[in-house]
């Protein structure tokens, strides 16, 4: 297929009308029954048609409340007390979540399209490959998009956070998996290394080379200040920025989206029923719904996403993507660390002193 720069409609407003639509947040209703299906999943991560059309459907209420990082999602579900039907946890957060007991078992008689599923990326789940507690949702990777307007010549390697000449026009994520996870490829390593002198190696190639040359570490307005023309190379996902520089046809013709050649974190978001949900038949049917080739389609072309986890749907897309499947081939899942994370937790509080 042939790629293209695609414009991403604004979804905020969208979304919000959809929300409201559907009862509000968890703030003003009580949990479980009534029609109503609760879903917590990232924020802008399901097409508000796609909501649409399964609430007509099954004639049911989807009440959507969203999170910005697994570790804001695991916080409040430990809280207890959510209501929550189906979560969407990335694939190191489901096996903290299998290991906890927070996940119900699910009735695969009851999912009809998990042959859709695409093999390539159950192949690369080590938390639940069979898929006995998690369906994938989405398989996919942060990257680097570049202002070729401003920065016309460029190696696709995370290299580029090194060049002195472009101080104080760039960002990288404020994620400590995904920042650690580019320098532990740039030199060679597993993304989920646990081996100290790596990380150590890893932590030291951020600090002193690529740190310096930073505005920031952000996670939420990069899409905002690329589009405004405050960076001109920045470390994230597509369709944020796509989505920030929707309407401007010459900064969008201007603009180039890679996964570096060196590879780096990836992550694969799956669809998971929370232990003790009072909506299980339709939490099914919704997880069996998204699989569906025609509305996984629809959910990868509004954000400009290839049909990664759903190989059947690719016939039914109307867009091009803005990456291919065959750009995450030298990408690594973020596995669980297990003890090993207190290593990253200090290589990264070291990284952001100062900041």
């Amino acid at each position: 297929m042939k790629r293209t720069k695609k414009k991403i409609p604004v979804l905020a407003a969208a979304i919000i009308i959809a929300a409201v639509a559907a009862g509000g947040c968890l703030g003003n209703r009580k949990p479980g029954g009534g029609g109503k299906l609760y879903i917590y999943n990232w924020t802008y991560y399901t097409p508000p048609s796609v909501i649409e059309k399964f609430e007509k459907e099954y004639g049911v209420t989807v009440v959507y409340d969203e999170f910005a990082s697994n570790e804001e999602m695991f916080a409040k579900l430990q809280a207890g007390g959510t209501g929550y039907d189906i979560i969407f946890p990335s694939e190191d957060y489901v096996s903290i979540m299998i290991s906890l007991g927070l996940l119900e078992k699910l009735d695969k008689s009851r999912l009809s399209n998990l042959d859709n599923v695409d093999p390539r990326v159950l192949q690369k789940t080590k938390a639940d490959p069979v898929m006995e507690y998690s369906v994938p949702y989405y398989w996919g990777a942060s990257g680097v998009l570049v202002n070729t307007a401003k920065v016309p010549d460029f190696e696709k390697s995370w290299s580029i956070f090194a060049r002195t000449d472009l101080k104080g026009r760039m960002t990288m994520l404020d994620d400590m998996r995904e920042v650690l996870g580019d320098a532990l490829a740039y030199l060679g390593y597993s993304v989920n290394s646990k081996d100290p002198a790596q990380i150590e190696e890893a932590r030291d190639l951020v600090n002193n080379t690529w740190k310096p040359n930073l505005v920031k570490f952000d996670a939420e307005a990069f899409g905002k200040g690329y589009s405004q023309g405050d960076f001109w190379v920045v470390h994230g996902y597509a369709e944020v920025v796509y989505e920030e520089i929707a309407g401007n046809e010459e900064l969008i013709n201007n603009t180039v989206f890679f996964i570096p050649d060196e590879g780096g974190p990836a992550y694969i978001d799956g669809m998971c029923i929370l232990k003790g949900a009072k909506n299980i038949d339709l939490a099914h049917k919704f997880i069996d719904f998204i699989h569906r080739p025609e509305i996984y389609a629809e959910f990868t072309d509004f954000f400009g996403f290839p049909p990664t986890a759903n190989y059947r749907a690719a016939p039914y897309k109307q867009d091009d993507p803005l990456y291919l499947v065959e750009d995450l081939a030298n990408t690594e899942i973020k596995d669980d660390l297990g003890e090993a994370l207190e290593m990253y937790n200090d290589a990264w509080e070291t990284i952001k002193v100062g900041y």
